[in-house]
């Protein structure tokens, strides 16, 4: 619900954003960048919001892929990833793998140093496209 809630004020915030950024004009064209002409307040807070829905996302989108806290849902995208993973090995996930490495963090969730490296390449991205 929480998630939910935060990305309808995510979308509400960039719609706000891209309305404002649409008049702001130099010399009659467009600037390069939506964000471009706004206040540095507007850049930060798109940056924050997109990293902070970026490492909320990363749980949700491996629950949907089926790698969930209780293990690899039967039937999923991830439990097809482990059978070709454990073929390749000769019958078990390498530890290390990408799959194990997806199922802890379906399990356990993201580190602190991953939250940071995800949320930042989230930042990242968001003033990029925005």
């Amino acid at each position: 619900m929480e998630l939910a809630q935060a990305g309808i004020l995510a979308s509400s915030l960039a719609s706000r954003i891209v309305s404002a950024a649409s008049l702001a004009t130099a010399g009659g064209a467009a600037c390069g960048s939506v964000l471009a002409g706004l206040p540095s307040v507007a850049k930060t807070a798109a940056a924050v919001i997109g990293g902070a829905v970026t490492v909320g996302a990363v749980p949700v989108a491996l629950g949907a892929i089926g790698f969930t806290g209780a293990g690899i849902a039967a039937g999923s995208i991830a439990a097809k990833m482990m059978s070709a993973a454990a073929i390749a090995n000769g019958g078990g996930v390498a530890a290390g793998s990408l799959v194990a490495t997806l199922q802890s963090v379906g399990a356990a969730g993201l580190s602190l140093s991953s939250k940071v490296i995800v949320g930042s390449v989230g930042s990242a991205l968001a003033t990029v496209v925005l």
